[in-house]
């Protein structure tokens, strides 16, 4: 069984939209750049420690983790502390394309103990080009809950669409989980999804 070490309902609803059976295990940890870090190298760093964190809890499974940060100008921006960050975040973002990066874990723990048989870390970026937003539209939105626990600020799926004039890559990897990478990931471990299912 496949166990989502994540309690994002997006990524929920693309595994069950993409007929991928799996169960949620989450867990929490800090989200903290190293110094010098790059995005890339984060987003996958927090991806297994995510997968990571469940394993002693879940002998014997398969666990994916994931973790989705924006780039712009180097800066990495993960989701708002609070409104006032939202606004910051979308006044970098206005008007300029930027960089989605989800970082994906693959891990299956060893039957007696908890140890790792495999872990197969990758990641998947995509380019987005926000419209130029003004001040109210960044305070309308920022008025509701839809930007507080998505990273740089904004949903693509939901309100924020509306501002996206460009996407190049991956669409499902900005909402959070490439599910492509996450099907090609599956089979390349030799692990067959029930169509059925």
């Amino acid at each position: 069984m496949l166990v989502l070490a994540s309690a994002s309902p997006r990524r929920q609803e693309l595994l069950r939209n993409a007929g991928i059976p799996f169960i949620v295990h989450a867990t929490e940890i800090p989200e903290i750049p190293n110094p010098g870090e790059t995005p890339k190298a984060f987003a996958e760093r927090m991806a297994k420690e995510k997968a990571v964190a469940v394993v002693r809890q879940r002998s014997g499974d398969l666990i994916l983790g994931a973790d989705t940060v924006v780039m712009v100008d180097q800066q990495i921006l993960g989701k708002p502390v609070d409104r006032s960050d939202a606004d910051r975040m979308l006044r970098l973002l206005s008007g300029r394309p930027h960089i989605v990066i989800t970082g994906v874990c693959l891990l299956r723990t060893g039957n007696r103990e908890p140890a790792i048989d495999f872990c197969d870390v990758r990641s998947d970026t995509t380019l987005v080009r926000m419209e130029q937003l003004t001040d109210g539209e960044i305070a309308s939105y920022t008025a509701t809950t839809e930007p507080m626990d998505k990273a740089g600020a904004y949903a693509i799926q939901g309100r924020a669409s509306r501002w996206i004039s460009r996407i190049e890559g991956d669409y499902f990897n900005v909402v959070g989980l490439p599910v492509a990478l996450v099907f090609k990931m599956l089979l390349e471990h030799g692990i067959r999804i029930d169509e059925r299912a």
